[in-house]
């Protein structure tokens, strides 16, 4: 990538890089150019993203924690510069019935995937009106269409992508833009957790085609950063999620129908117990809290 492409020399905050789509959008957007600060739980794993990546540093941190937050958010600037982008990445996942799941799980999915967006938000704003810069939000087929069993994954990112539309309107007039994206099933340590799970990898497996296929990371990596360097108000990760949102009103009547008839197979059955946080982020998160 040469000078003069539009994040050439930018500073760019990826939150969640230590692994799946936030490593690939961290490596994604140091190929155009941006220095990269790269934040998350798992601070050994975010050093070795980092030190692949001309240009970029790690900080270990709590999206949730403000004053965590808010003294990384200092440090980047001090050692990168301001913000001009930055990608609220950061989430982990639980699944089961809603009743079954503990409370205190439920709750951290909301935390840090809604909060700690906001949080994001918060603490790298400033910066951002300073550079006119572009949040983009990290949302998910799971802000537009319901999903059993992952009730509080589907609540979190329903709400942050409200977030984000309502901070859209709150900051267009200052020259800052703000995005949200969506995308199906992607290759991650998170997504291959829950498949070990029988009712959640049976669930998935009765989502009609193309819902139910799983997308390499690095693909989406590339359209997102391809919707970074445009400041797309909103980015698709697969084309097919456009009719989906168009769709978003019949849609929870339909996916009612279906689970109806594949959990109703499953009631009583073991393989509807809670799952627990999934993958190696949500294990991290669990143990960091």
């Amino acid at each position: 990538m040469t000078a003069g492409a539009p994040l050439w020399g930018r500073t760019a905050v990826i939150t969640g890089a230590a692994r799946g789509i936030g490593q690939e959008v961290a490596r994604a957007l140091s190929a155009r150019g941006a220095r990269t600060a790269l934040l998350g739980h798992e601070g050994a794993r975010l050093e070795q993203v980092a030190a692949a990546l001309p240009g970029a540093a790690a900080w270990e941190v709590d999206v949730t924690d403000l004053g965590q937050m808010a003294r990384v958010a200092a440090d980047v600037e001090r050692r990168l510069g301001p913000a001009s982008v930055v990608v609220a990445n950061a989430g982990i996942a639980a699944g089961g019935p809603f009743l079954r799941e503990a409370p205190q799980t439920w709750s951290r999915v909301v935390e840090v995937n809604l909060i700690g967006s906001s949080v994001t938000a918060r603490v790298f704003l400033p910066a951002l009106l300073d550079t006119h810069g572009y949040y983009l939000q990290i949302a998910s087929l799971a802000a537009l269409a319901p999903s059993p069993m992952l009730t509080a994954y589907c609540a979190s990112k329903a709400g942050a992508e409200a977030f984000a539309r309502s901070l859209r309107t709150e900051v267009a007039h200052t020259g800052v833009d703000v995005g949200v994206a969506y995308f199906s099933w992607t290759d991650t340590d998170m997504i291959r957790a829950a498949d070990q799970h029988s009712a959640l990898r049976l669930l998935r497996s009765a989502m009609p085609w193309p819902a139910s296929k799983t997308y390499p990371a690095c693909e989406l990596a590339a359209v997102i950063v391809r919707g970074i360097e445009r400041r797309s108000p909103t980015i698709y990760g697969q084309r097919w999620l456009r009719a989906v949102n168009l769709a978003r009103a019949f849609i929870p009547a339909l996916v009612t129908l279906q689970s109806r008839r594949v959990l109703g197979r499953l009631e009583g059955s073991a393989r509807l117990e809670p799952t627990g946080p999934l993958g190696r982020g949500g294990e991290t998160d669990r143990a960091g809290g």
